[in-house]
């Protein structure tokens, strides 16, 4: 019997010394999670400041005529011009700048070559992607063979030479149909270039 409450006790003891435990490990627990309310709030109390980061200011987008040359035919989407090729009256998306053959047309603005395609009616094209949505497009040219698409270009590189590849303007004078588009609008290009 003694052995039983010996062990009873024992038992008793045991298990007073399990819950002392248990209750230590709560302790720590608690004084744990109280730390890391604690971090949390030291955290949350800190201001952290931040200087808004200064963008490099854009340089301003400019352009400059791809070619010299009189203007032979005006920008037209509300009015119509005559064609001399067509034999009718259309509108025209661009203007074209007299040039003569093999004269070098150059990037009217740093961009990047979009595309380079034979166009059925304007002949052989580039395209060149600027920043802020604009794209100027070079049409009739003799060659393309100084870019390829994907390429970086910056203001008066050459990207081609004049021609008279443009099946819609075959009859007219050697020039460079050259054509601006803003957010994949037409514009005039004599409002953003000096043809003088």
């Amino acid at each position: 019997v003694e052995e039983s409450k010996e062990e009873i006790i024992d038992g008793e003891t045991l298990k007073e010394e399990k819950d002392s435990t248990n209750t230590s490990k709560a302790e720590n627990t608690t004084s744990t999670s109280k730390k890391a309310e604690t971090k949390k709030e030291e955290n949350s109390t800190n201001v952290v400041t931040t200087k808004p980061v200064q963008e490099e200011k854009k340089k301003e987008l400019t352009f400059k005529a791809p070619v010299k040359g009189e203007i032979l035919r005006e920008y037209a989407v509300e009015n119509l011009v005559y064609s001399e090729t067509l034999k009718e009256w259309i509108t025209h998306n661009g203007i074209d700048i007299k040039a003569d053959k093999t004269t070098v047309v150059t990037a009217a603005a740093p961009g990047k070559i979009y595309a380079i395609k034979n166009d059925p009616r304007y002949g052989l094209t580039v395209i060149i992607e600027h920043d802020d949505g604009f794209k100027t497009v070079y049409s009739n040219l003799l060659t393309a063979e100084f870019v390829v698409e994907g390429e970086n270009v910056e203001e008066g590189q050459t990207i081609g030479t004049v021609g008279s590849s443009g099946a819609f303007e075959i009859s007219d004078d050697y020039h460079l149909h050259f054509e601006m588009l803003k957010d994949d609008a037409y514009v005039n290009p004599t409002t953003y270039i000096n043809f003088d």
